[in-house]
């Protein structure tokens, strides 16, 4: 039987969650410490004080790690609550990266490792990052790794040059993926390497500018410069590191789509109040049909989305990869929400591309969740193999 209902203490949870974000959160958004390049990491300790204050913080990690080992779907109730404000997840400690980050070290990390890189980032006390990205070399197609590893039998030496690296400046904990090239001790091919931030060898060039600043320290250009790392900060296996990406981004890509489902919707709200109380020609404007309609379509598009995500976060429970269905929320959701944000400054008229409200920051960030884990033109190149895949 198909049943759509949040269970009462689930549905308790997540007013909780909402009301939290919006009395304790919501209030630094109008913090200098919310940069260009995001919340600084100051902003960051001491919203994720406030959370662990309210045992909401990083709730999503294994019972045995401190966490609550929250199902998908419970996931997808309380990421949208904590999305009411793009810092609610930074508050709460489940925000990309470091959730996705979080998820695959949960996976695939020995204890020695869980201890030393994993644990610190679920107790809020350090960031994370996943250095994939390339210019010219690894993106939506990660097999088109540059950074290259050299193994001696005894340490490893990397060099390469990523860029677009969330979270770079300051992150402690570092999943490095690097191309091992041929050797006589080790399968080659692209690999993944833990290692900690302050490692001679690694250089941050700069943070560049973009249009987003919903992550703690942007994204950075880094220069791995003959890193030398020795055998153990290996992750799981190597030559894997593509399988273990796969691993990694097919939850995430939904974890983005219940977060920004919680903008938008704040987003709606903002708008619906405004349509309510500003007047022209006589009348609110949310009573002429050109207002009314775009919040109506909002609306449909905003429970569509809800139940895309549900469909895909149940199959995951009842465990079931479902890649597939992940492309499809991701493709989906980034699409109609970022439509839906742009409704929303629509409505608003001129203040809607001011920041008198959070709505033109919402808008802005949007536009870049079209992008995270992957444009929607490569989710959809993957649904359409499947398809012809029978």
């Amino acid at each position: 039987m198909i049943d759509f209902s949040i269970p009462a203490d689930l549905a308790a949870e997540r007013d909780r969650v909402r009301q939290f974000v919006i009395d304790k959160i919501v209030p630094f958004e109008r913090d200098p410490r919310l940069t260009a390049h995001g919340p600084n990491d100051d902003l960051r300790q001491e919203m994720v004080e406030l959370a662990r204050a309210e045992k909401l913080l990083t709730i999503q990690a294994p019972v045995e790690l401190g966490g609550r080992g929250l199902t998908h779907v419970e996931q997808a109730v309380l990421y949208e609550a904590a999305g009411w404000s793009t810092l609610g997840p930074v508050a709460m400690n489940c925000a990309a990266p470091d959730e996705g980050n979080m998820f695959l070290l949960s996976k695939i990390a020995n204890p020695e490792q869980t201890q030393r890189f994993l644990q610190p980032v679920i107790d809020g006390h350090q960031r994370s990052v996943f250095a994939m990205t390339e210019p010219g070399g690894a993106g939506s197609d990660p097999n088109q790794l540059t950074t290259e590893a050299v193994f001696d039998g005894e340490n490893f030496t990397i060099n390469g040059r990523k860029w677009l690296i969330t979270g770079a400046d300051g992150a402690k904990t570092w999943i490095i993926m690097a191309r091992l090239a041929a050797n006589p001790h080790l399968p080659e091919g692209p690999t993944l390497f833990l290692c900690e931030g302050d490692t001679d060898g690694i250089v941050i060039e700069r943070v560049m500018n973009t249009m987003d600043r919903n992550y703690v320290g942007g994204h950075a250009v880094v220069n791995f410069e003959n890193l030398v790392l020795p055998r153990e900060s290996v992750l799981g296996e190597t030559g894997q590191a593509l399988r273990y990406a796969q691993l990694r981004l097919a939850p995430a890509r939904l974890t983005h789509c219940m977060r920004w489902l919680g903008a938008a919707e704040r987003a709606q709200a903002i708008a619906v109040d405004y349509a309510k109380t500003r007047t022209a020609f006589g009348k609110p404007i949310g009573e002429h049909q050109g207002v009314s309609f775009m919040l109506a379509d909002n609306e449909i598009a905003l429970h569509q989305c809800r139940l895309t995500i549900w469909h895909a976060c149940w199959l995951m429970d009842q465990g079931h990869k479902a890649r597939h269905e992940s492309s499809v929320a991701k493709s989906y959701v980034s699409e109609e929400l970022f439509k839906v944000t742009d409704r929303c400054v629509q409505v608003l008229g001129g203040i809607g591309i001011s920041d008198e409200t959070v709505v033109e920051m919402i808008f802005r960030d949007m536009r870049a969740f079209r992008l995270y884990d992957g444009p929607t033109e490569v989710h959809k190149y993957a649904i359409g193999r499947q398809i012809l895949r029978g």
